[in-house]
């Protein structure tokens, strides 16, 4: 079997993980361990947020190099966590080639949580915060609301490629718009209780972590770009929930 065939798989697999929310160090890791299930011995991997290049040569000094572009990325940890049982799966029992591209055809496919769901945890997401900031029980109740708009409205521009810069931009306004509405309606609701409670479900935990993890893990390009990103999208957020404070003072 050729070694770019191989190595194609190993790069799809690698790519579905980094899609997914998998942290660059994993992602080389899976990669190398599903060359050496299949006999490839000499492999590298690059791997930054944006690409994937893996080169292997074979023992009759044969190079292959495989790119995979990384342009859509979203959370699903189970992914990650599917394609690293595979990886491992294949090193202890190896399965045939065709089962393996099977598998991984498999777990890409593998459906997410509904669109009920997600709405619904969003919106417990942002109202437990605000019980973390002293929040009480109305604030949840208008967290909880807010968290189930921002997230249905953020799913909607997705779709429609919206990008993610103006996407946060959005959700922050969205979040300082209903938290502001609320407390005008009666006291009992905090304006700023609401807002950030609301706006921690568009704060980039897993970007932070991950950048933390791969610079720590030497991987500073990856950790760099992380991070900035990380940056990009707080400074959305705040600009969105700055914009809603301006616009509300032109409404009252």
């Amino acid at each position: 079997m050729a070694n770019d065939t191989i190595v194609n798989l190993a790069a799809e697999a690698g790519k579905i993980m980094l899609q997914n929310g998998g942290e660059t160090y994993r992602v080389e890791q899976t990669i190398g361990m599903i060359c050496q299930a299949y006999n490839i011995k000499d492999t590298q991997s690059f791997v930054s947020p944006t690409a994937i290049i893996t080169s292997t040569t074979s023992d009759d000094g044969k190079n292959s190099t495989i790119i995979k572009r990384i342009t859509a990325r979203s959370i699903d940890l189970n992914k990650v966590a599917m394609i690293n049982d595979l990886s491992r799966k294949v090193q202890n029992n190896p399965l045939s080639f065709d089962e393996f591209k099977k598998a991984l055809h498999e777990i890409s496919k593998y459906p997410s949580y509904s669109p009920l769901l997600k709405m619904i945890f969003a919106g417990l997401t942002t109202a437990s915060f605000t019980f973390l900031f002293g929040g009480r029980i109305f604030d949840f109740i208008a967290a909880f609301f807010t968290g189930m708009i921002i997230n249905r409205v953020c799913a909607l521009l997705a779709r429609f490629r919206v990008n993610d810069f103006f996407i946060n931009i959005i959700g922050g306004t969205i979040a300082g718009l209903i938290g502001l509405s609320a407390s005008s309606l009666s006291p009992v609701f905090h304006e700023d209780v609401i807002i950030i409670g609301s706006i921690m479900l568009l704060v980039p935990g897993l970007i932070i972590t991950n950048a933390i993890r791969d610079t720590i893990a030497g991987d500073l390009i990856s950790g760099l770009s992380r991070g900035l990103e990380a940056i990009v999208i707080a400074g959305a957020i705040a600009i969105g929930a700055a914009f809603s404070f301006k616009l509300w003072m032109y409404i009252v």
